[in-house]
């Protein structure tokens, strides 16, 4: 498989800056229970908990010059985007005579951590994709409301929307991002590690629900976090794909979508690693078509020891918090 850019960090490149900090072993468990967090380059913010994006949104026309005339100087029109992050956090308990028991307290206690690690990776994930600041302010702004509105103006995000046909209220989309420092990216608030932080509160004396007490051993989490997309052309979503027409007559094409997808992509990839993202119904029905010998688009691949669904050369990889109960998006 074709790597394209990987001149960036990820939370597994960053956890080897931090190695002597407990946070290693918690990025390495985020990893390993969302494969998202593989791909997402992290930057830090360069406006205190926010990051000032400058996007050129026209270029300069030149001019014909005639002899004996002059030629005005003319600029290019930008703007600026400021994304924001938000504090996402968790308390982790154990009980304090459990973990006297074991042969590792704090194996165990991050043992028992997990369920919370878990959560909070996928409220991140959740938040990428459906976060909306002007609904939920103390979060952060994701993929959907970037792109829920199709334009056939190829100045502007909903350029890169495509209709996958579905109606009702069973639909999902797939995603294709294209990953990197100057496409899309996570940022973390300056001065942070990663905006990964876990403090030991040490044991704890906690009033339970009937008034009794128990002595537990407390583990506080942060992850300050964001998402900015700095240049949207590597950012396509294939939306309304009706989940429960997948293997109908008229069930949107995957394939030919998914060709689409890639080829609206600039031509210009370097530093930039594209990924499909689907759900777990769409990625089942993508596996199902490996088994037609004609569909050559669709392949596996061995990449790190892992087996990798592939269209393309890029990676297709599934994330269960992209839901089945989208809105429908209007091409209307």
């Amino acid at each position: 498989m074709a790597v394209i850019g990987t001149d960036f960090l990820t939370l597994a490149d960053l956890q080897k800056r931090f190695e002597k900090d407990k946070i290693a072993q918690v990025i390495e468990i985020l990893n390993d229970t969302n494969e998202i967090l593989e791909d997402v380059p992290w930057l830090e913010c360069n406006d205190g908990t926010g990051h000032i994006t400058t996007i050129r949104v026209g270029l300069p026309e030149p001019t014909w010059r005639k002899l004996n005339e002059g030629v005005l100087p003319k600029k290019s029109e930008t703007m600026q985007v400021r994304d924001t992050t938000g504090m996402l956090e968790a308390y982790g308990e154990c009980d304090v005579r459990l973990a006297r028991l074991s042969k590792d307290e704090n194996a165990f206690r991050l043992s028992e951590d997990v369920a919370q690690i878990e959560g909070m990776n996928q409220e991140f994930v959740s938040t990428l994709l459906y976060g909306d600041t002007r609904l939920t302010p103390e979060r952060f702004f994701g993929l959907v409301p970037r792109f829920s509105t199709p334009s056939s103006d190829d100045a502007k995000s909903g350029y890169n929307i495509l209709n996958g046909g579905g109606a009702g209220d069973d639909n999902t989309s797939v995603w294709l991002v294209g990953w990197g420092p100057r496409a899309v990216h996570g940022i973390y608030p300056e001065g942070t590690k990663a905006g990964l932080s876990m403090k030991n509160l040490g044991e704890q004396t906690k009033t339970l629900s009937d008034g009794s007490m128990l002595q537990v051993l407390r583990t506080h989490y942060e992850w300050d976090c964001g998402l900015s997309v700095k240049d949207w052309r590597y950012v396509v979503r294939i939306a309304n794909i009706d989940v429960s027409n997948l293997g109908g007559s008229s069930a949107a094409n995957l394939i030919h979508l998914m060709i689409s997808a890639s080829e609206m992509l600039p031509a210009g990839k370097s530093g930039v690693r594209p990924v499909f993202y689907c759900s777990r119904q769409v990625r089942t029905a993508l596996r199902l078509q490996i088994l037609d010998k004609s569909n050559v688009n669709l392949t596996w691949d061995t990449v790190a020891g892992k087996r990798v669904l592939a269209f393309d050369d890029i990676p297709v990889k599934r994330v269960d918090a992209i839901t089945s109960a989208e809105s429908l998006v209007s091409f209307s």
